[in-house]
């Protein structure tokens, strides 16, 4: 296959004759269900935002022999599953519990957390954010020997450089191929040890050109992941538009924006060459223990990719709007979940209704015709 190819020319190029060719790449997804019909080649793509884990909310997932993450997805794990890849922005580093389980500034979050997102539907985490060099190196090593030993793709940290060096591609069973990658703005004035710089993508424009180029080359469409933009503002500032704008000229057909950890607009971008990218500025928080409303509300981007011979497109984008409920006992963040926003009751979130058409006309403002996943 192209990329077993291209992961051997790598390893010839640098040198890495020990390193181990990665193993997740060729990842179908024969546990989804299919809504294809037979002569036509169509799949669907998710993204969810930031699994952010407080110790408020692995504390509530501890039951006594492990963490349980799964029952707090479950409602929303419908939604997760359907589409053909789901993709998650993996805030909190996964370091494992040797290391010891931390907040907010410095995360690190158990290795239960990759196991359920994984039973719940997830497909691919991206890692590249301001949090991945909270725990050095040691945690990142921890996450990804982790994802390798379960079969759950990453991208946007890397082991090694010859790991950084090969582009994440899924090919699925409806011969459509997905390629993709991750940079973050920053890592919270955390430097980069020496000579590892592989070790977290960071926005930098020849390397993105670079790797988008490369992913062009080896996939029938490339989705870029963006850490990015002012934490709680509810709309894109101009360097994000800029940095949007950039991947559209470059050709990337999708662009997923996380960071500020509320829902910002989805759009199309018209690139240089008039072609037009789908963008969604912010997910917001999908997981976390962060109290105020807008920080609660996250939800499920989608959008399909159809295959005509030499021809791909993207469209049909659709979003469900999700809510982080959980109840305050004794000062404690109990019964944490996450439910499709629609589902949710006046006794849970005063006018639950209200706040939901609020948020569909927030991320539809700048995009016609963007359906609400039912």
């Amino acid at each position: 296959m192209k990329y077993q190819l291209m992961i051997i020319l790598l390893l010839i190029v640098s040198g890495c004759t020990s390193e181990q060719e990665y193993q997740g790449l060729s990842h179908h997804m024969d546990n989804k269900e299919r809504i294809v019909k037979e002569y036509e080649q169509v799949i669907t793509i998710a993204a969810i935002g930031d699994l952010l884990i407080h110790d408020r909310v692995y504390n509530d997932a501890w039951n006594g022999e492990h963490y349980d993450f799964q029952s707090m997805l479950a409602p929303v794990q419908d939604y997760l599953q359907k589409p053909t890849i789901t993709i998650a922005n993996q805030e909190s580093i996964m370091g494992g519990e040797e290391l010891g389980l931390s907040n907010y500034p410095r995360f690190n979050s158990p290795f239960d957390l990759a196991d359920d997102i994984q039973r719940t539907g997830v497909d691919l985490v991206t890692m590249a954010n301001n949090h991945t060099l909270d725990r050095g190196e040691a945690a990142i090593q921890n996450a990804i020997r982790y994802y390798e030993k379960i079969g759950m793709l990453y991208t946007g940290a890397f082991k090694s450089q010859a790991d950084q060096d090969t582009i994440r591609v899924i090919e699925t069973d409806e011969g459509i191929s997905a390629a993709f990658l991750s940079y973050t703005y920053g890592t919270n004035g955390i430097p980069v040890p020496d000579g590892k710089k592989y070790l977290v993508n960071q926005i930098n424009r020849s390397q993105i050109k670079s790797d988008v180029q490369e992913a062009e080359k080896l996939a029938d469409i490339t989705i870029v992941s963006y850490h990015f933009g002012q934490e709680y503002m509810r709309e894109p500032n101009q360097e994000q538009k800029d940095l949007v704008q950039y991947a559209a000229d470059l050709g990337t057909d999708v662009v997923i924006g996380h960071h500020p950890h509320v829902l910002q607009p989805i759009e199309w971008v018209v690139g240089e060459q008039g072609n037009q990218t789908l963008v969604a500025y912010s997910l917001g928080n999908f997981l976390s223990g962060q109290y105020e409303l807008n920080r609660r509300i996250g939800g499920v981007f989608q959008f399909t990719v159809e295959k005509q011979g030499d021809s791909v497109s993207v469209h049909t984008p659709a979003f469900l709007p999700t809510f982080v409920q959980f109840e305050m006992v004794d000062d404690t963040m109990t019964n944490v979940e996450v439910l499709p926003m629609k589902s949710v009751t006046d006794q849970q979130l005063s006018n639950a209704k209200g706040h939901l058409e609020e948020m569909k006309q927030h991320v539809s403002q700048n995009i016609e015709g963007l359906q609400f996943i039912e």
